[in-house]
């Protein structure tokens, strides 16, 4: 089966090298951590003789490593650049002590998470050894309609933004008890009006989610979840310790922005 180019497509002739460059890296994902030049070629839409050339450079740079089978992997350099986003690390900085309380608590799943565009990027991701399997891995990207942090960022997203997902929504898509377009809609609203979403899946493993929003300078930044087993699932008592650590969240993010506000 062919595989779909990554975001963006196919390069046309003539794209500026650094458009490229970056075709090229982000044919990189939890399923191609190593690549040999072919699949960099296929995956990214360049020709394989361009393709080497870009590899090559980014070698020397930092940007990716070799193997010594050949393969290509994502370089150290990279990291090291990506560890300065204010929005990635600098958010994680602020958060992590309270979503080890989080986790301490609950011996269960604490997701952060921020939105790009029109899906949401899973910044950090607690868990403990015997919680139960989730789908996302640090770094991924999640739908804006499949789980709790991503309908608390959708619920504050722009309303272009909005109702995109919500005339695309079919069922499936998100949390379990979401059926249709119009579920979606009236699930943003609640999300706005309580303060925080709930959310469940009973497949392939029943399991409960409780996110809330974090807030700088009054706008919604990232959102903060407990991901834990539907059995036994206290979710008044979750949201009450989820939204509590959110809000101390953005008291510190707030310190240099302004206050915050419900």
């Amino acid at each position: 089966m062919n595989e779909t180019p990554k975001r963006g497509g196919r390069p046309p002739t003539g794209d500026p090298v650094i458009e490229r460059a970056f075709a090229l890296l982000t044919t990189f994902d939890a399923d191609h951590r190593a690549q040999p030049l072919a699949d960099l070629a296929r995956r990214s839409g360049i020709p394989r003789s361009s393709a080497l050339r870009l590899a090559r450079t980014l070698v020397d740079v930092g940007a990716l490593e070799r193997l010594d089978d050949g393969r290509f992997v994502v370089g150290l350099h990279l990291l090291e650049i990506a560890s300065l986003a204010p929005r990635g690390h600098g958010l994680r900085a602020v958060a992590m002590p309270f979503m080890e309380d989080l986790f301490h608590v609950t011996r269960q799943h604490v997701l952060l998470a921020v939105r790009e565009e029109n899906e949401a990027l899973l910044v950090e991701r607690l868990s403990a050894r015997d919680a139960g399997p989730v789908r996302y891995r640090v770094g991924g990207r999640l739908p804006l309609t499949s789980t709790g942090v991503s309908l608390v960022l959708l619920a504050h997203a722009p309303a272009d933004v909005q109702d995109a997902a919500i005339d695309g929504y079919r069922a499936g898509d998100g949390e379990n008890d979401l059926h249709t377009p119009a579920d979606l809609r009236r699930a943003l609203a609640e999300v706005r009006r309580g303060g925080y979403a709930y959310g469940r899946q009973r497949t392939p493993r029943a399991m409960s989610t409780v996110a809330a929003p974090i807030r700088a300078s009054g706008e919604v930044v990232a959102a903060l979840s407990v991901v834990a087993p539907s059995s036994g699932f206290e979710a008044a008592a979750c949201g009450i310790a989820v939204r509590a650590a959110a809000r101390a969240v953005s008291r510190q993010l707030s310190e240099a922005h302004g206050p915050v506000t419900d």
